[in-house]
């Protein structure tokens, strides 16, 4: 499916030709009808012939949700995303494995986002928010994504892993290059030389850092680093597995953030009775930061591969098909969420959405991104009568990462 397809009728196309692993449609979000009509004719879809290879799209709820439960059948092996690695440049991680080695090293590196380690965060969180809020300009245009939305989250990466503060923007261009690949992603906004050169720039950064971890003690320590390099789970990795999971770490506390962020900016920009709802009642905060990251849904979908011919909603799976969950088309199913293409930030269960995946792979980082969120509106509320935005956002060209690269805005402040 090409780029023109953009401005065919969906509606007439043959079933057969619709690709939605295509990453114009996301980059010019015009995805959406194409998602209406698989969840309406073919909620479990074949597509024969793509940039990525063949491969079904599963784009209902409970579909989606029957995936995920079965890990022994789908299996996160060898990959998450829709495309395939290089086979000259593979790094794996625990996110594309499965249980028991998955458990082990998901559960050596999840004191780094406990309810405890966040409760400690969260006074320094709020202070860096406010910094940030404080040193805005008023009333004249500038980039909510590289002020706001990048720098909140690359502080915040600075502090899980540890890192140096003053070079916490390489956290962010790394997490950028790990995800910019042509065969993975679509995003093709870098070379595969410039993507491998910044990753193993990051790998040999790294690689310093948790030499001189693993001499520390760790008492008393909860970066993702230190519980890495003191864990029995993680010492017999290779330097792509290390690779692997760094990417995994620093992507997974990037982007669902960032993008969310921006994301509900642009949302209560384009439902301006949901603004107005939110000023009169700053006690919706917390409903609303669910309903922007199922309205965002920042991270689009995840792959799995078929170990063995299975059926899923009536269709025949073969072994070694890949099954892609489209988490942005299940978080618009009307069978499983009422009035779904509405942004509504006080919804009843407005968590019961799936941008945070579901069973052993549901996303570590969740409680994080839905603090971080609170706080940046709570703060954003003290200071500002509105956030306007004053021009076209840009999206990223990629069908993983619902990414939002330019948003222009303007505040003006509340009144005394």
């Amino acid at each position: 499916m090409s780029e023109a397809t953009l401005n065919y009728d969906v509606t007439s196309m043959p079933l057969e030709e619709i690709d939605v692993s295509n990453p114009a449609l996301f980059e010019a979000d015009a995805h959406w009808p194409f998602f209406e009509r698989l969840r309406a004719e073919a909620p479990v879809h074949y597509c024969k012939d793509s940039a990525f290879g063949p491969y079904w799209s599963v784009t209902r709820f409970d579909d989606i949700m029957a995936v995920e439960k079965d890990h022994e059948t789908f299996s996160s092996f060898p990959a998450i995303v829709i495309g395939d690695q290089d086979p000259d440049f593979t790094v794996k991680q625990f996110i594309a494995m499965d249980p028991p080695r998955h458990d082990d090293q998901r559960k050596a590196v999840t004191p780094a986002v406990s309810p405890q380690s966040l409760s400690k965060m969260e006074p320094l969180i709020r202070s860096r928010i406010g910094q940030i809020m404080d040193e805005l300009p008023i009333g004249e245009p500038f980039n909510w994504v590289d002020r706001v939305s990048i720098e909140l989250t690359t502080q915040m990466l600075a502090t899980l892993f540890d890192f140096p503060f003053e070079e916490r923007r390489r956290l962010t261009f790394w997490s950028d290059m790990a995800t910019a690949s042509d065969e993975i992603a679509g995003d093709d906004s870098v070379s595969p030389d410039e993507r491998q050169a910044a990753l193993m720039e990051c790998l040999e950064v790294f690689t310093g850092i948790w030499r001189e971890r693993a001499e520390q003690s760790p008492e008393g320590k909860y970066d993702f680093i230190t519980l890495m390099a003191h864990s029995p789970h993680f010492q017999k990795m290779d330097q792509m597995e290390f690779l692997g999971n760094l990417v995994l770490l620093i992507v997974g506390g990037n982007d669902t953030t960032r993008n969310s962020i921006s994301g509900g900016v642009l949302m209560l920009n384009e439902h301006p009775e949901q603004y107005a709802k939110l000023r009169a009642d700053h006690g919706l905060v917390p409903n609303m930061v669910s309903e922007i990251i199922r309205y965002q849904t920042p991270l689009m979908h995840m792959r799995r591969t078929a170990t063995r011919d299975t059926l899923l909603g009536g269709q025949q799976i073969r072994k070694g098909d890949k099954v892609v969950m489209w988490y942005v088309s299940g978080n618009r199913d009307a069978e499983k969420i009422d009035r779904p293409d509405e942004f509504i930030i006080d919804r009843p269960h407005a968590r019961n959405h799936i941008s945070f995946g579901f069973g052993v792979h549901r996303c570590m980082g969740n409680r994080l991104a839905e603090m971080q969120l609170r706080l940046v509106w709570e703060e954003i509320l003290q200071r500002f009568e509105r956030v306007e935005v004053v021009g076209p956002a840009t999206r990223l060209k990629s069908n993983f990462v619902r990414g939002i690269t330019d948003l222009p805005v303007v505040l003006h402040p509340r009144q005394a």
